[in-house]
Formats: structure tokens, sequence, C-alpha cells
């Protein structure tokens, strides 16, 4: 399987809110950057996913790129009101099969009020 079809099957796992096929793809080392937190390791990264998931409504993923070990998607998010639809993108590091890397862009002030509550 190559890398860009490994992150649209992360993704539509993510998207599905299935942990356990979402770990399959994770390093145990991996690291999570984005707009409101940072982090090292499978089971923390696990754990917000976890509380992530259970806050959004849909996903949709728009593009996928890759190349090398990377690739990139643009995606959308529904979220319950007043978030509504949240856009966004996902560049995913590979080593070997796993996922090492994933860092996020999206309008993280959309979030403020949930931070806490996502990334304890």
């Amino acid at each position: 399987m190559n890398q860009k079809n490994r992150a649209i099957a992360y993704y539509s796992a993510f998207g599905e809110k299935n942990l356990e096929e979402v770990a399959k793809y994770l390093h145990p080392e991996v690291t999570f950057i984005g707009p409101l937190a940072e982090m090292q390791g499978k089971e923390a990264y696990l754990d917000a996913a976890k509380k992530y998931m259970a806050f959004f409504k849909s996903q949709k993923i728009r593009e996928v790129f890759s190349y090398g070990d990377r690739a990139l998607l643009v995606f959308d998010y529904e979220f319950p009101a007043p978030l509504g639809h949240v856009p966004g993108a996902s560049l995913l590091t590979f080593e070997g099969e796993h996922i090492v890397k994933i860092e996020l862009f999206y309008d993280g002030s959309l979030f403020t009020e949930k931070k806490e509550e996502i990334f304890q």
C-alpha cells in the first residue's frame, strides 16, 4: 500500500470514528502538531482523538496528495452548531507503514472553548 492509500485508509477510519483501526496506522512515538496542542506518543494522541471523535458529526476527504514519505489531505468536518462546517488540512509523515508525524492546519480559534475538553 502506498502512502496516499495509507493516508486515505487512516482518515477514513478516523471519519468512521474507529479508534482501533486508527491506532493500526500510528507509530508508537507519533508526533502531533496542531493549532491548539502538541503531543508525543500514540496513547496521548489516541486519547485526544477519542475525545475529538465524540465532538464532530461527519468528515469528508476532499483531496489527497502524496510524495515520498508524506501525504497531504484536505478535508471538511461538520460539527454541531454553532461551529458547523470547518475545513482543514493534514500533513502526514510516514516511516514505513506507520504515521510518525501529524500536522493539522485549521482555524483553531473556533475551538478555544473545547480545547481543554479535547487536549487534557
